[in-house]
């Protein structure tokens, strides 16, 4: 029986958030994928509200191990909206939960990986290993830059679940016209940052200099007039289809990088 008078609290936001960074991954399996972590995720508030060996709380486990898949950064958003309506309507709110969690699965998923995974590693990266080049403590800024925005992340990760239950279904409607013009303007900005970091930080040239007669052909020059830092282009495009071969992994890959190299340099083909 569904406890009406109950009402979630701060320590029920921090059970979940605990749970939600660090063990949401722990029953991920290629069936349901995310859907046990959801589930241990907010076990203990469904007990509250329904009560332990309830025919209710019953039925809503079963709604929350089916098929779950979302980026983790932004999946407490949809606990939240979640909460906000099992605790107001029960059992009653099943159909609408399920709803919630199909129709926004999806669409934070590419956000996520685009803006958390792809897009703030690269340009972090990237400072951190340009202020690295200009000495051991300058490295150290970036670093602890990098950490910085992994902490405030964490706290973002921290307080959008307590937002969202607060907001309930009102954050669907606000977010839903926006939600493809974020996945738009991410994969945008992560592309422009690729190529942002292909011509700075992929750093070789031609060095090899052929003579007919008297003259002196600088084929890296000829290059810079086609097209500057076609090099760098041309040598990230060769890795990417060497990693969609069959068989080909990102670390052989890397000793494939690594013995090209050594060759190129050895016979003063390319160099830095």
């Amino acid at each position: 029986m569904m406890r009406s008078d109950y009402k979630l609290s701060k320590q029920d936001f921090k059970q979940i958030n605990k749970r939600s960074l660090f063990t949401f991954q722990w029953g991920w399996n290629y069936e349901r994928m995310q859907g046990s972590g959801y589930l241990y995720m907010i076990l203990p508030q469904l007990r509250k509200l329904y009560g332990d060996n309830s025919p209710e709380l019953r039925e809503m486990m079963t709604v929350h191990t089916q098929f779950f898949n979302t980026s983790n950064f932004f999946h407490t958003i949809i606990t939240g909206i979640d909460l906000a309506l099992e605790e107001s309507e029960g059992l009653q709110a099943k159909d609408a939960v399920n709803g919630i969690k199909t129709g926004l699965m999806g669409p934070f998923a590419p956000i996520g990986d685009s803006v958390f995974v792809s897009l703030i590693p690269a340009i972090m990266g990237s400072i951190a290993a340009g202020l690295a080049k200009d000495g051991i403590w300058s490295g150290i800024i970036g670093i602890l830059m990098w950490v910085s925005v992994q902490i405030l992340i964490n706290v973002f990760r921290w307080k959008q679940l307590e937002i969202a239950y607060r907001e309930g279904t009102k954050l669907v409607t606000t977010m839903r016209d926006k939600l493809s013009s974020l996945v738009d303007a991410a994969s945008v900005m992560g592309v422009f940052m690729v190529g942002a970091l292909i011509a700075t930080m992929i750093n070789f040239k031609v060095t090899a200099a052929p003579k007919i007669g008297s003259k002196v052909i600088d084929i890296q020059d000829l290059l810079n007039t086609i097209f500057p830092r076609l090099l760098p282009a041309i040598f990230t495009g060769a890795v990417f289809w060497l990693l969609g071969r069959k068989g080909m992994t990102p670390t052989k890959a890397i000793f494939a990088i690594i013995i090209f190299a050594i060759i190129m340099a050895y016979f003063k083909v390319l160099g830095v």
